[in-house]
């Protein structure tokens, strides 16, 4: 006796393996965005009235303002008419003022119609902006005078992680919304969820460990967490898989580079540090979470943890400007070993 699945639900079960886990997840309506209450509370009132201002989400990665926005425009317009009502660009990529002249310009003086039973679907457009604060200055600025002019029949909304890299001209246009780091009840809540509807297996643990190294970030989460799942097919996933996947650097390690600094031993110091360089961990990874544990170590007195969170800055400066990862961590150790 053979069994088979429908054509229709075996294009589905494919299509959904084929899809990241980011995309499979994200919030279909406003009800389904976590830990942003009061923002969703504002913006399911301004669905009811159907008259949306100019809008500035900001906050860091991966909190949902861009789930958001794309959730408020479906329950505004519905799946279908949304494609036509919705344009959403990545400031990151077409950054310079010819986009804003020629694409956002076309899109915001078409007029629009045509409407769906069941949703509001007021007369006019979005334009979504993500990024926005990777925009030049001449960008924004020309943005200013289209956001005035097609205000009638096109909504903006301007997505960006710095709220001051927008020119005070811009944002004074738009409503503000904060989006904060998603607490860790919630993101366990959803990660739970997708490891029970994915079937996935985890040791205990996994889950905080997600959290942990997520940083608050609900995209980094979800898929560290499909990394470690094709990782440990058919086999429970285990905290050290997420903490390789997440580039952390083991707590013993963390622990050993400052009991080592301790010594005021440069011979040992050095050795840690080449031995550190050998495993490959980054050290800007290392400084932060040295950071984490500075501020917890009670040996230190606060104007010593003062002075070496001034050298953390400033070592990360020279990182990003390009210097010498052990070097610059080998200075930094040696500099705890003077002060502490």
């Amino acid at each position: 006796m053979s069994f088979f699945v429908p054509r229709s639900k075996q294009t589905e079960q494919e299509s959904k393996k084929s899809v990241p886990w980011v995309e499979l997840y994200r919030p279909k309506s406003l009800d389904q965005v976590s830990s942003q209450e009061a923002t969703v509370q504002v913006l399911k009132k301004t669905l009811l009235s159907s008259n949306l201002p100019h809008m500035l989400f900001y906050g860091s990665p991966g909190t949902g303002k861009t789930s958001t926005i794309l959730a408020l425009a479906r329950e505004l317009f519905g799946p279908q008419l949304m494609k036509s009502r919705i344009l959403e660009l990545n400031a990151s990529d077409e950054r310079g003022i010819s986009i804003i002249r020629d694409k956002v310009k076309t899109f915001a003086k078409t007029t629009v119609s045509n409407s769906v039973d069941g949703y509001p679907c007021p007369p006019f457009k979005i334009i979504i902006l993500d990024e926005a604060d990777s925009m030049t200055q001449d960008a924004q600025a020309a943005l200013r005078r289209t956001m005035e002019m097609y205000a009638k029949i096109t909504r903006f909304c301007l997505i960006c992680n710095y709220m001051t890299r927008i020119i005070d001209p811009l944002a004074s246009r738009c409503s503000k919304y904060r989006f904060k780091p998603l607490d860790s009840e919630n993101i366990k809540k959803r990660l739970e969820f997708i490891a029970t509807d994915q079937n996935v297996q985890m040791e205990t643990g996994v889950v905080d460990a997600l959290v942990e190294y997520s940083g608050g970030d609900m995209r980094k989460a979800i898929t560290f967490l499909q990394s470690a799942a094709t990782l440990h097919q058919g086999t429970p996933i285990t905290v050290a898989s997420i903490i390789e996947l997440a580039g952390a650097v083991p707590s013993s390690i963390i622990r050993g580079l400052l009991d080592t600094a301790y010594t005021k031993n440069i011979v040992k110091i050095e050795a840690m540090t080449r031995e550190v360089e050998a495993e490959g961990y980054s050290t800007g990874i290392i400084l932060s979470q040295l950071h984490d544990v500075l501020i917890s170590e009670e040996t230190l007195s606060s104007p010593a943890k003062h002075k070496i969170f001034l050298k953390l800055s400033e070592v990360d400066k020279r990182l990003t400007d390009g210097a010498d990862e052990s070097l610059q961590l080998l200075d930094l150790l040696s500099f705890i070993s003077v002060v502490a």
